[in-house]
């Protein structure tokens, strides 16, 4: 997987590849698709959801460039293994999935890997209130446009990694909050996510 897939599409920061090695995929991935966990694929996790491919695991930590002192906030717990990874790099991460039933699982995951500075809430993300402020956001779902809802939840020089677009041409993002109040577009790479659920009319949740 590091060889064939994650050095051909760029991830190159050692850091990434470590935690990625580290981390052992396969214990994340339904049983089922566990001979797939290493495949250049998602993975149905059931709920009509699905694992990011590897590549784009990849690229994600590494563009956020995660350090120790960061807090973080992933969008879409999934099988819980981005984050993780996630964990690895981070002071603290916060893991948000409407799916109670993933976000079950993956504390479990997570417990069973001693991995304790991560907590996970059953939440809408699109419903999660400003109060609280992140060095990194990574949504792991698309969105079919940018708005400000998760730049508010930024810290100054935060960092923001989304999809934004429609089907077929979407494109992976990442969003620099200056300490000016402004913002930076980098464009990463052209990729299809499935949208991220109830983004029309989400209640409020405090974290």
């Amino acid at each position: 997987m590091l060889g064939q897939q994650l050095r051909a599409w760029e991830v190159l920061n050692d850091r990434v590849l470590r935690v990625l090695h580290e981390t052992p995929r396969e214990q994340f991935v339904p049983a089922t698709y566990r001979d797939l966990a290493f495949a250049d694929a998602e993975i149905p996790l059931g709920h009509e959801q699905t694992m990011l491919a590897p590549k784009i695991e990849g690229r994600l930590l590494q563009a956020l460039q995660v350090e120790p002192i960061d807090d973080v906030l992933v969008v879409g717990t999934g099988s819980g293994y981005l984050t993780a990874c996630m964990a690895r790099l981070a002071k603290h991460v916060t893991s948000v999935d409407i799916i109670a039933e993933f976000v079950d699982a993956a504390r479990t995951k997570l417990a069973d890997h001693d991995i304790r500075n991560a907590t996970l809430l059953a939440a809408d993300g699109l419903a999660l209130t400003h109060e609280a402020r992140f060095d990194a956001i990574a949504v792991t779902a698309s969105v079919p446009e940018l708005d400000q809802h998760f730049i508010r939840m930024l810290r100054p020089q935060g960092r923001l990694f989304i999809v934004v677009g429609r089907k077929p041409v979407m494109e992976a993002q990442l969003i620099t909050l200056q300490p000016s109040g402004s913002m930076t577009t980098e464009g990463l790479f052209e990729t299809v996510l499935a949208p991220l659920r109830n983004s029309e009319r989400p209640e409020p949740f405090v974290l």
